[in-house]
């Protein structure tokens, strides 16, 4: 019999391969945050730092909208805050293009990103609540697949229609999120009546992440992690192309590298550690996305940037799968939603300080420090992860009320 690393998606439950096609369509369409500075100085005429503070508001709007979109997911169903907030997000992808004010745009912008940034932290609690624990890192993994794969053909098609038009960068950016709404509401309304509710315990978890210690410690491990992270989305193309003088084609290649390793192996290489504590995976992962850093603090050829990039792809494969499937464990079973929120909330703070003070850091102190300081807030991650998370997996804080709802 031949040899499938994929056969461990085989019994995944129907709801992960909901989500997965509706991340998919959702992703394939994502093409207006990738280009939003480019909308806001080509077509509207605003300066670069008015444009980029723009980004940084999508990013206050994500910090406000993780944490409600999961308290919500816990009351209302993690599928219905994904159904509404894919509605609703590709409704004010439509309304937004006609706004030509900066204020109007911003305002717009804001509660683009509190709705459309809820999609997140749905859906993660909404694989938690339907997969068991052996089957949860698969999932996770599966998710972050679709996303993958999505947002391999959204923005590349997306510099094409920009060429022609920003107006269809909107049109079909929100069009695609109401489809993937469709799509869920074909599902929900397919089940028995009833099936979706979520029953709202008598007695609901008296532990919620404000008092959980655990949870805030690994917040702020998590915190860091993103900050190392998304240096990519600021430093990294600086370091690259300003300082090293190589191509923009070369940075791009960069990405697709990235992307094929993690389309091509991420789901087998979780299904291959589903056995591997919490403890083992988060912490290797940080260490490897440090370590990637670290061979940045002397690299100069194309060959020693692309092996970083590796590196840190790896590193990403297994932390991002690791960390979800840990916060989905350590929630209690009617607060998935608001512990998936914290989640998200660390992750979108560390969005946007990261880029922002990775940046600042280039131009004051150069690029080796900056190396040099991300590699040390990398190891002191996975040093703070270790023991936050412990030897053992975590445990989850049963609620016998809450089980049975599936969070739908």
């Amino acid at each position: 019999m031949a040899f499938n690393p994929w056969r461990g998606l085989r019994n995944l439950p129907t709801d992960a391969w909901v989500i997965f096609a509706t991340t998919l369509v959702n992703r394939a369409g994502t093409m207006v945050l990738p280009f939003l500075v480019l909308y806001l100085t080509q077509d509207l005429g605003h300066p670069a730092g008015q444009a980029g503070f723009a980004l940084t508001v999508y990013g206050l709007g994500g910090l406000i909208g993780a944490p409600l979109a999961g308290r919500l997911s816990d009351r209302a169903g993690a599928l219905r805050v994904m159904q509404i907030a894919l509605l609703l997000s590709g409704t004010f992808l439509l309304v937004l293009p006609l706004a030509r004010s900066l204020l109007a745009v911003l305002i717009l912008i804001f509660f683009w990103a509190v709705i459309g940034e809820a999609v997140r932290p749905a859906s993660l609690a909404a694989l938690a609540a339907a997969t068991p624990p052996a089957q949860r890192k698969a999932a996770m993994a599966l998710h972050r697949l679709a996303i993958n794969l999505g947002m391999s053909v959204g923005p590349a098609v997306g510099g094409f229609l920009a060429m022609t038009s920003f107006f269809l960068l909107f049109v079909i950016d929100g069009a695609t999120s109401v489809v993937a709404a469709a799509l869920l509401t074909g599902v929900l309304l397919r089940r028995p009546k009833g099936a979706g509710a979520v029953t709202i315990p008598a007695a609901p978890s008296a532990v919620g992440v404000l008092r959980d210690r655990q949870m805030l410690a690994f917040m702020v491990a998590w915190f860091m992690v993103g900050a190392m992270f998304f240096q990519l989305d600021a430093a990294f193309p600086l370091y690259v192309v300003r300082e090293l003088g190589l191509s923009q084609t070369f940075f791009g290649l960069l990405f697709t590298l990235n992307t094929i390793l993690i389309i091509f192996l991420e789901v087998p290489l979780n299904l291959s550690t589903t056995h591997w504590t919490h403890r083992r995976g988060l912490v290797l992962g940080a260490l490897l996305l440090a370590s990637s850093f670290a061979v940045l603090s002397f690299a100069r050829s194309p060959a020693t940037i692309a092996m970083s990039v590796v590196i840190l792809t790896f590193g990403e494969m297994i932390v991002f799968p690791a960390a979800a499937t840990y916060v989905g464990d350590l929630a209690p079973a009617d607060r998935q939603g608001e512990y998936m929120g914290a989640y998200w909330m660390a992750l979108s703070l560390a969005m946007v300080v990261g880029p922002w003070v990775g940046t600042l850091v280039m131009e004051r102190f150069g690029s080796r420090m900056l190396w040099t300081t991300v590699f040390a807030c990398g190891v002191s991650a996975a040093v703070m992860l270790g023991l936050v998370v412990g030897v053992g997996a975590a445990v989850r804080r049963p609620n016998p009320a809450a089980a049975g709802s599936h969070g739908l």
